[in-house]
């Protein structure tokens, strides 16, 4: 019998648990014995539960107890789980997370010491929940080099835009609608500010170069500026908007890497994810684009990703998957500064300031007094510099990217 340990009984930690209790006889055969649960950790009384006897509020009781040799750790934050992880770790037994924040802050750390005690940190939840995406890419994409990572990494703000898309809500009814479903949190900004994207393309990133890309060193934007009007505009250019998060390798090894909401042609299958679904697209020098598509949350969703972690890990007891990337000392975050795009502009003011400034693709004919622009690609650092001249002249009511 392996005994394993939860800490945290929240959305996930109760799906983890309930996994492996309505799938013990297929997880036995899995990894050719039985897998019991010997303790939950929660601060919460849950004595009433039928499983009630197995909670604990003292840590150090699965730290201590050898029996435990896999711990899942799906508490969130970079508190206690931080520190708990790395003691589990130090105390030799592997430790696998959903906890996307503490993966992109802290993760070479604890990769690091998962190495030095002969363990696994594994997070697969972390980035696509349900979606697999990180052992495609470590095992059966590992024969390429990548050279571009790009997704719909956040289900909450998919739903949002797709509701401005399909039923003209605006944002702010939008955002109700999904915290009345459950989808948004109490407090949305890790979602609608782009933050919890952010930390997702940041792991994506940290496996794909091999280097620590820190969220707090990427440009990260959110879906909060859009408003109902530049998602007709976008129609009427032939596409939709989404929210990204996208890293792109360049010729001497760096990569460009940022969350923000991008324009995308309706042909591109990243146009057709809709609803709470994700998708990941990344591009290998062997394979060319490969998607991976789901629901990017959800409780037994994501716990199946952290019950598999968990499998694995069993299995993989005596010979450690091996996992790492540097501390960030090699600086391969390149400034967006040089970033080529094509741009959608909204603006307010006279068509001969557009025309002198922007290098114009198309321009509609102006709706009192604004003007819809799609550029021809310039840089990050050239579309700054004409916003910042627009502005001195009428009102940049919206600029984005233009996938």
């Amino acid at each position: 019998m392996i005994k394993v340990a939860i800490m945290g009984h929240g959305t996930v930690g109760s799906g983890v648990y309930e996994v492996f209790d309505m799938n013990a006889e297929k997880i036995a055969k899995t990894v050719g014995e039985p897998v019991e649960v010997k303790y939950v950790l929660d601060l919460r009384d849950f004595s009433s539960l039928p499983y009630g006897n197995k909670f604990v509020t003292d840590f150090s009781v699965i730290e201590n107890d050898p029996e435990v040799t896999v711990v899942a750790e799906v508490m969130g934050g970079v508190g206690a789980a931080y520190q708990f992880t790395k003691r589990c770790l130090e105390a030799g037994k592997s430790v696998c997370t959903s906890n996307k924040e503490l993966v992109a802050t802290k993760g070479e750390e604890l990769l690091k010491i998962a190495e030095e005690h002969g363990v696994n940190y594994m997070f697969e939840a972390s980035v696509g929940g349900g979606i697999p995406v990180i052992r495609p890419m470590l095992q059966c994409l590992a024969a390429n080099e990548f050279n571009e990572i790009c997704g719909i990494l956040n289900g909450t703000t998919n739903y949002i835009l797709t509701q401005m898309i399909h039923n003209g809500v605006t944002f702010a009814d939008a955002l109700k609608q999904a915290q009345l479903n459950g989808y948004a949190e109490k407090d949305p900004t890790a979602d609608i500010e782009g933050h919890d994207a952010c930390r997702k393309i940041c792991i994506l990133s940290d496996l794909a170069y091999g280097d620590k890309f820190d969220p707090d060193q990427v440009s990260c934007e959110g879906i909060t500026k859009i408003t109902l009007e530049d998602v007709a505009n976008a129609d009427k250019l032939g596409c939709v908007i989404k929210l990204l998060g996208r890293s792109v390798r360049c010729e001497d090894g760096t990569a460009y890497a940022y969350v923000a909401p991008h324009l995308i042609h309706k042909e591109s299958p990243l146009a057709a994810v809709e609803d709470v679904f994700n998708a990941i697209m990344i591009d290998g020098n062997a394979t060319g684009e490969v998607m991976f598509y789901g629901k990017g949350a959800g409780k037994l969703a994501t716990a199946s990703a952290v019950v598999a972690d968990m499998l694995d890990s069993i299995e993989h007891k005596d010979k450690r998957r091996r996992i790492f990337w540097g501390d960030g000392s090699k600086h391969l975050l390149r400034p967006l500064d040089t970033l080529q795009s094509a741009w959608y502009v909204r603006f307010k003011g006279a068509q001969k300031d557009v025309e002198e400034l922007l290098p114009v693709e198309s321009l509609t004919e102006p709706a009192e007094g604004v003007f819809v622009v799609q550029t021809r690609k310039l840089s990050t650092a050239e579309m700054n510099a004409a916003a910042e001249k627009l502005n001195a002249r009428g009102e940049v009511r919206a600029a984005m990217r233009i996938l």
